[in-house]
């Protein structure tokens, strides 16, 4: 009834532990794009079937998987290499979602974890991703970032308060930055696309435009407004961080920079 999707690129740090807390009656799909340390090897190992697709975004690499790798359950969870979903998710599932024929899409919250600290506060909660479809019904589309994924409206649509742990963040702040600063490079002008399913934060983000407010609205926003100081040093190194990533996007707006391909 449900196929698990994993997409990667030099997750050998990350994809054991994931790989570990997925029951092993669930086939396992990975899509990589272009690894080069362990991670293939580690993927077949644990018997997953492994395709290789160059990063076309997430949207795209998502429909990649639903389209073209061969897979005929009528669900999918896409589940990221840093995650970790519960026992109690996938129970949940089989007692009542695997026959459900009202729901196209689960939005899925999510827990993030800091240096291996769970962020009670910071983060802002509930962040909600569409990570378990319906594979006859759904395609993904860019959402109004161009890097995040969305669903279109059409989609019948059901949450989760089941959530799953996200370990983001290891303390490679270098490798972060970079991989943020092309992000940023694609937030510069934000462009919803017609008919995409919108969480809140989106439509306040599209709301707010590209003012150099937003940088310190960012920083109050997860340390004061949504009580990120409660989370210690782990609270304050969050709101940095992403106080940061929207200074970067400013400077770049600022500067004509637009993402590359």
């Amino acid at each position: 009834m449900l196929t698990i999707v994993i997409l990667t690129k030099n997750e050998e740090v990350n994809l054991p532990c994931c790989l570990a807390a997925i029951p092993e009656r669930y086939p396992i799909v990975v899509v990589d794009s272009g690894s080069t340390d362990g991670t293939v090897a580690i993927a077949q190992n644990r018997g997953c079937r492994v395709y290789g697709n160059p990063w076309p975004g997430f949207a795209e690499q998502r429909n990649f998987a639903i389209r073209q790798c061969g897979i005929n359950t009528p669900w999918l969870l896409f589940v990221d290499a840093d995650e970790i979903y519960p026992p109690a998710f996938y129970q949940w599932f089989e007692a009542g979602m695997a026959g459900n024929e009202v729901i196209d899409v689960l939005m899925v919250p999510s827990i993030l974890y800091l240096r291996g600290k769970r962020l009670n506060h910071a983060p802002g909660y509930p962040i909600y991703h569409p990570r378990l479809v319906r594979r006859d019904t759904v395609r993904f589309v860019r959402n109004h970032t161009g890097h995040g994924e969305a669903v279109m409206d059409n989609c019948r649509i059901g949450y989760s308060d089941i959530p799953y742990k996200h370990y983001f963040y290891h303390g490679e702040i270098i490798e972060w930055m970079h991989k943020h600063v092309d992000k940023a490079a694609q937030e510069v002008q934000v462009r919803p696309t017609t008919g995409a399913v919108m969480t809140a934060r989106g439509r306040i983000s599209v709301l707010l435009g590209r003012s150099w407010l937003r940088v310190l609205a960012r920083f109050l926003y997860h340390f004061v407004f949504r009580g990120g100081f409660l989370d210690g040093m782990a609270g304050l190194e969050f709101a940095l961080m992403f106080t940061w990533y929207e200074a970067t996007i400013y400077v770049q707006a600022k500067s004509g920079i637009q993402a590359r391909g």
